[in-house]
């Protein structure tokens, strides 16, 4: 009886250091992105990852002043809106007279998590690439998905992060 008391204790003191181990979002954003994002307001954060790694991430960072979008023009793999058609499809879908495909970021009514923005900067980053495979509209032909899109509202402050694994 005592040995399963003391397994009870290390129990619980291991389960806190874990938990202790949670990062904050903007430490989740500045890891996904590779951006200093630690000044910005939390405006909103999910995580739907289950056992399995497979799930929807999605954190909203409000930036006050300019730095953000300083380090975001500074960054080649940032692209200034319009949107490619692969981004446009993952974040808000596309569709025509015929067809439709997307959006593959949404929340559980299969809604868009991201609003609508007018002006503004994004990035993508698979995350599933495969030596000598091709990269970007690649990602919508694929069983499977382990990306990351960054976008950056210049209208609003707004940084999006956005991780999607499946």
């Amino acid at each position: 009886m005592k040995k399963l008391g003391w397994i009870g204790i290390v129990l619980v003191f291991v389960f806190s250091l874990a938990a202790c181990g949670s990062q904050e979002p903007q430490e989740i954003v500045s890891e996904a992105l590779g951006v200093d994002a630690s000044t910005g307001s939390t405006m909103s954060s999910m995580d739907t990852h289950s056992g399995n790694g497979d799930g929807t991430s999605f954190v909203v960072l409000h930036f006050d002043g300019d730095e953000m979008i300083k380090q975001i023009k500074a960054d080649a793999a940032w692209q200034p809106f319009p949107l490619d058609e692969t981004v446009q499809t993952l974040v808000y879908g596309v569709s025509d007279a015929t067809s439709s495909i997307g959006p593959f970021l949404t929340d559980e009514d299969g809604k868009a998590l991201v609003s609508e923005i007018a002006n503004g900067y994004y990035r993508l980053i698979d995350r599933q690439v495969e030596e000598d495979q091709a990269t970007g509209a690649d990602i919508l032909n694929r069983a499977s998905f382990n990306f990351t899109v960054g976008l950056y509202d210049t209208d609003t402050n707004t940084l999006y992060c956005c991780e999607l694994d499946t």
